[in-house]
């Protein structure tokens, strides 16, 4: 189980982020996951075979790909069924990546002892963005009570 402190290292250093299985319909979770930590400084690399462009961002067929591409990535963000996860955990560890992260209800413990065993950081079922606003402040962007009144949106969060 990741602890806070892991959690906020992992999502500070990990800028660079593969999202596995990203939606281009805007009402996917991914796509919303993906878009906001966009909007929040970190840069989206597409992993969807079937989309050439999504969130503004060439979208390529795996992450092996997208590592041949020249971009060097940090974390890769499984949003698939947990039996897809091995495969992509051995490409996680072949790109050099730091983390692999697996979204909500996706548990696979043989494809993290693997990644582990091979250096990286694993997160299981946690969604990056609920993290991410739950650790550096963003929760009223999804609509959530912050207990402030007010009309406009943050210009910036302070972390």
């Amino acid at each position: 189980m990741s602890t806070i402190h892991e959690l906020r290292r992992i999502l500070g250093t990990c800028r660079t982020i593969a999202v596995v299985g990203l939606s281009p319909q805007w009402h996917r979770p991914s796509f919303f996951a993906a878009k906001y930590m966009q909007e929040h400084g970190y840069r989206i690399v597409p992993i969807n075979p079937s989309a050439p462009e999504i969130l503004g961002q060439r979208s390529y067929a795996s992450v092996t790909a997208a590592a041949e591409a020249g971009i060097a990535i940090d974390m890769v963000d499984c949003f698939r069924k947990s039996a897809d996860i091995p495969p992509l955990a051995d490409e996680a560890i072949a790109v050099g990546a730091k983390c692999l992260w697996m979204q909500i209800g996706v548990v696979n413990e043989e494809a993290a002892a693997k990644a582990r065993a091979a250096g990286l950081d694993v997160v299981m079922d946690r969604c990056v963005k609920i993290e991410h606003a739950r650790l550096f402040g963003g929760l009223n962007w999804a609509g959530v009570n912050t207990k402030v009144i007010s009309a406009r949106r943050p210009q910036q969060l302070f972390y």
